[in-house]
């Protein structure tokens, strides 16, 4: 990158402290979007959805422990695919950190996808990953969660995603929803993301957006299908293991 943005001290101060306030700003308002979400009105869960997981069928329930509030990931995994999604995989990376937290302040979290479990469970394995990974497979849980798609509802393109209907493809996508648990053992959906709004919770690309090249995502896709790769599979990542087999 070329350096003619080089400034004088005062100059690069003045400049600095001007985008600070731009900073928060975005960071007040961010405050504001979350107290928002935070009043939106909730739908009660009526379906008494099982999951396999690897302690044996579980109810929506039981994810939740002891806690009240419950988060899912929604990992793009269907029954016999070869395919390992890099961004759900990018995603997921960042989750047993903030797990190792969150378990200790009143939220579960756990990822589920279509697949059945003996499936998903050698990924999880390879990727060395700790967080809870269940399978709604038997279920209708993905399906009204609109991240699932039945052939039927694709090829008369009635799929609804990210609350808008539009013509998919895919027979699984992303997303993140919450749930409560009230002390009545009602469950509720509260809130819900999809597409771009799981890009919170990528802690990576936080770190690059504080970076002068930024994302940098500059191929054909103009997204992380450009550049991020299942974390076993970058090159530096095999040369290392080769020379240390």
């Amino acid at each position: 990158m070329s350096n003619n943005k080089a400034v004088s001290r005062e100059d690069w101060f003045e400049a600095h402290k001007s985008h600070l306030a731009r900073e928060k700003e975005l960071t007040r308002f961010r405050d504001r979007i979350a107290a928002e979400r935070r009043e939106l009105p909730w739908l009660k869960i009526r379906k008494d959805y099982v999951f396999e997981t690897e302690q044996g069928p579980k109810k929506l329930a039981d994810l939740f422990k002891s806690k009240s509030q419950l988060i899912v990931y929604h990992f793009m995994f269907g029954p016999g695919v070869d395919y390992r999604c890099e961004g759900c995989s990018f995603l997921a990376d960042h989750i047993d950190g903030a797990n190792q937290h969150l378990r200790h302040h009143d939220v579960s979290l756990v990822v589920i996808s279509r697949a059945p479990l003996a499936e998903l469970l050698p990924y999880k394995q390879r990727m060395g990953w700790k967080f809870d990974w269940v399978s709604s497979y038997a279920s209708d849980f993905n399906f009204d969660m609109q991240v699932s798609f039945t052939d039927k509802q694709i090829a008369s393109g009635d799929t609804v995603y990210n609350f808008e209907q539009r013509a998919l493809k895919s027979k699984d996508l992303p997303g993140a929803s919450v749930f409560y648990r009230d002390e009545a053992g009602d469950i509720f959906l509260t809130f819900m993301t999809r597409a771009r709004g799981g890009d919170p919770l990528i802690g990576a690309y936080h770190y690059l957006d504080m970076t002068p090249k930024g994302r940098n995502e500059t191929g054909p896709y103009r997204g992380l299908m450009d550049w991020v790769r299942l974390h076993d599979e970058y090159a530096d990542t095999s040369e290392r293991e080769n020379c240390c087999s």
